[in-house]
């Protein structure tokens, strides 16, 4: 009975906060306030600049727009033949490692996958001769005997 005739701030446990959870809180509290002011003022800045840039970028646009093209093909094609020799290079090297006797990754599933390959060519190469020689076989003629005269 004694819990029902306590409040809801009285069921509370004291759980004051210490001074250390004080200064975090005071600290977080300010870092954060600081951040939203910063993000404020850029999105301020960006807004403002745009509306100032937006005539000049209509008035030049027939020039930037060909321009922008260019400039992302040619960084697009840069990348792309960097990557293409990054994996030239790997691969040159993976086969070097492979045929120099180390054991690159992969190498195990290349030997697994050669066999295979063999395995079926020469069954294979054996079904096909199989198929020829029956084909091939020379056919059992009866014997012909010579028959000889005799002179009498």
């Amino acid at each position: 009975m004694a819990e029902q005739q306590k409040t809801p701030t009285q069921k509370l446990p004291d759980s004051t906060p210490n001074s250390r959870q004080a200064v975090k809180f005071v600290t977080a509290a300010t870092i954060g306030g600081l951040l939203l002011v910063l993000s404020c003022l850029t999105l301020t800045g960006t807004v403002i600049s745009l509306v100032m840039a937006t005539p000049l970028l209509v008035l030049f646009s027939p020039i930037l727009i060909p321009a922008g093209i260019v400039i992302f093909l040619a960084v697009t094609g840069f990348l792309f033949s960097g990557g293409f020799g990054i994996a030239a290079v790997s691969a040159l090297s993976w086969i070097y490692e492979y045929v120099s006797g180390k054991h690159p990754p992969g190498s195990d599933q290349l030997d697994y996958a050669r066999m295979r390959l063999a395995n079926k060519a020469r069954d294979v190469k054996d079904r096909a001769y199989s198929q020829y020689a029956a084909q091939n076989k020379p056919q059992s003629q009866p014997q012909q005997q010579d028959v000889t005269q005799s002179s009498s």
